[in-house]
């Protein structure tokens, strides 16, 4: 599988983490928005609780290969060619989402280290990486539901801003992200 994107699409490492990370990302949130259909404490929420924990682990471990193949080379280039405004605002959204990707599994693996719990991945349980405290548990989850949040809009505005392009702006940036079709 090539890592190395061409001058109009991105490689097909890129473009497979790219898609690997939505379906990632409907289940985390699926998992987390689903837990509250299950009783406190019952298999079922549990289950929904690790699913969530070790997929946002996956998400962190993911995010470095997709920015080793960034650094790999340049992005395609966009034809027509966008405005500069628009250049540097998907650039912003992209570091953001980047940011997010990574500041998410650390915020939500300390809410736990600060509970004194261990992480579910894989088979594996993680040992917490701190001392208990509680009010630091507390205050970090307050920051992690926040970026969830703020994770749905900028999620959000993304894939708009690809669909923008595709179907008004008529430009391929959607194309160099989608698998190539035989």
């Amino acid at each position: 599988m090539s890592w190395k994107s061409s001058t109009d699409r991105y490689s097909r490492m890129s473009i497979a983490l790219h898609w690997v990370m939505v379906l990632l990302f409907v289940l985390i949130y699926a998992a987390i928005e689903f837990r509250g259909i299950f009783p406190k404490d019952s298999d079922g929420r549990n289950l929904m609780k690790d699913a969530h924990f070790m997929l946002g682990l996956t998400v962190f471990a993911l995010v470095w290969l997709r920015l080793l193949a960034r650094t790999l080379g340049v992005a395609p280039k966009i034809t027509p060619p966008p405005p500069a405004w628009q250049t540097a605002l998907a650039t912003l959204v992209h570091w953001a989402l980047y940011v997010f990707m990574i500041a998410m599994p650390v915020m939500g693996y300390l809410v736990l280290s600060y509970n004194d719990k261990s992480v579910f991945f894989y088979g594996f349980d993680l040992p917490p990486l701190t001392l208990k405290d509680v009010d630091t548990a507390k205050q970090i989850k307050g920051w992690h539901e926040l970026g969830g949040t703020l994770g749905y809009w900028l999620i959000g505005l993304h894939a708009l801003a690809g669909l923008f392009h595709h179907y008004v702006m008529k430009d391929n940036t959607l194309l160099r992200m989608l698998p190539k079709r035989n």
